[in-house]
């Protein structure tokens, strides 16, 4: 708990106070409920529907940019610090952790110390550790490949800190960095995944942290600028960008071509206490406050110059106004949602509070109109030192990161799907543009804003296409309403 600094409360799961759509068929889940939902979906579901589409392969039910006009509104919904495994290595017909006939894991992660190695085992705790998440520590935990460092670098991390969030400490137990939920822990994520689309090779933009994962959210780039208005001022950092509540961000993001072509968006904020330290290397900070009238690292656009010359500071607003947008018919076309550390998931924020934060973001979504033409993408903005057994590819030389968890959540999300694409975040952006923008990227060679970005990574070769995630003509899956009690 933060002290010397006020708390900032929101109710996130409260009554959204909709009625059904019209003509629609609501399925109402109750807790006591979801692990007969899960056996009962499993029976239909991932053993004849995964596949291994490449780039470019738009589905069965796509039949081209023309179907993408059913998609009125996208929204992005990014928690924190959860690796694929941590959270899906056991989800069947994934590619998760790999174990012997006897269901123990073949992997065993060796430790600092020197003793026994550590095999991934179940963890039923709703608060966890993890370990380190920085450029340095995605290093160790990769290994060259090995994706066996995790345990090492969590034992190397800091203790005693007094910031129970900070990325250099440990945040708990060191060994349960090897640790996994399943649906014990999280049934609502996992009910998700069963009835909609798990992604299991969705990385993490940037091999980092958080402050470069959501500068390539909502930019494709993390760069350190020197001059204010000058793109040309701008240099590659990874780790170290501009800093994250002056600036400046020169270079080109998103919404500056969303503003050009009319297409409305809105960034919504959780005001509360900042979900990390700002300085991924502090072994201890002062808590912040998150507002979103104050850029800082989980609020990057009211730092971006073309958000402040197009006049769209307005549109970065707190989370409450989410709510009160969907109920009055008026949510943008593009949608971020960010957590405050409470309903995070970053350690040492309970799981559980989070899943029900974003089951009760996701209630309020398909218990409106909008339901009919939204697709809702849920992601982590990076591993958090949790164990992953999949080594990223490298697109260029800020990334991939660490494999993080990604669902699609749609009336055409291919029901029951997993998805074995090599996506990252810059798939949002590239189904964003090729939604909205027909297919214009954030390119400085067209953009006409030449900024130095080291690549154009929505047209990574090795990058998969979201539209592998839907069928639009499929009958349209109905609302599943799951329980928000946040409790075991």
């Amino acid at each position: 708990m933060w002290s010397g600094r006020p708390q900032v409360k929101r109710d996130y799961f409260g009554a959204v106070g909709f009625e059904d759509p019209a003509g629609g068929v609501v399925m109402r889940v109750h807790r006591s409920s979801l692990l007969a939902v899960l056996t009962a979906l499993a029976a239909c579901s991932h053993s004849s529907t995964s596949s291994d589409g490449g780039p470019g392969d738009g589905g069965s039910g796509d039949g081209g940019s023309g179907e993408l006009a059913k998609i009125k509104h996208i929204v992005i919904i990014m928690q924190e610090n959860r690796s694929f495994d941590h959270y899906f290595g056991t989800f069947p017909g994934a590619d998760g952790i790999a174990m012997d006939d006897a269901g123990v894991p073949l992997a065993c992660l060796p430790q600092r110390d020197g003793g026994p190695c550590v095999r991934p085992f179940h963890d039923p705790n709703d608060v966890n550790g993890g370990g380190p998440h920085g450029e340095a520590a995605s290093i160790a935990d990769i290994n060259g490949g090995a994706m066996d460092g995790f345990l090492i670098s969590a034992q190397a991390g800091q203790t005693h800190c007094n910031d129970p969030n900070n990325p250099a400490c440990l945040n708990g137990r060191p060994i349960d960095a090897v640790g996994w939920h399943d649906a014990r822990e999280i049934p609502n994520y996992w009910t998700y995944a069963r009835a909609f689309v798990l992604q299991d090779r969705m990385f993490e933009s940037n091999a980092s942290w958080s402050q470069p994962a959501h500068l390539y959210l909502v930019s494709e780039w993390s760069a350190r600028c020197t001059r204010a208005g000058d793109p040309t001022s701008c240099v590659n950092a990874l780790d170290s960008p501009s800093p994250a509540n002056t600036g400046p961000y020169a270079w080109t993001d998103l919404t500056y071509l969303l503003n050009r072509a009319g297409v409305s968006w809105r960034y919504y904020l959780a005001e509360g206490n900042e979900p990390d330290c700002r300085d991924d290397g502090e072994n201890t900070c002062v808590p912040e406050i998150q507002l979103a009238a104050v850029p800082s690292i989980w609020n990057p656009l009211p730092n971006f110059d073309t958000v402040k010359g197009d006049g769209q500071l307005g549109n970065v607003v707190p989370l409450d106004q989410f709510y009160v947008d969907v109920k009055n018919g008026q949510l943008p076309a593009v949608a971020w949602i960010i957590p405050d550390s409470e309903v995070s998931e970053h350690p040492a924020a309970k799981v559980s509070v989070g899943e029900a934060y974003v089951n009760a973001l996701i209630n309020t979504l398909m218990q409106s109109p909008d339901w009919s033409s939204t697709a809702i993408f849920l992601t982590w903005d990076d591993w958090g030192g949790f164990y992953d057994h999949v080594p990223p590819p490298i697109v260029d030389a800020n990334g991939y990161g660490i494999r993080v968890p990604g669902l699609v959540i749609s009336p055409y999300a291919r029901a029951g799907f997993i998805d074995h694409q090599t996506l990252s975040f810059d798939a949002y952006v590239k189904f964003i543009e090729d939604v909205f923008l027909d297919g214009e990227r954030l390119d400085p060679a067209t953009d006409g804003r030449p900024d130095p970005r080291i690549s154009v990574r929505e047209n990574a070769a090795v990058l998969g296409d979201l539209r592998q995630d839907f069928d639009f003509g499929q009958t349209p899956l109905p609302p599943m309403i799951l329980p928000t009690d946040a409790g075991p």
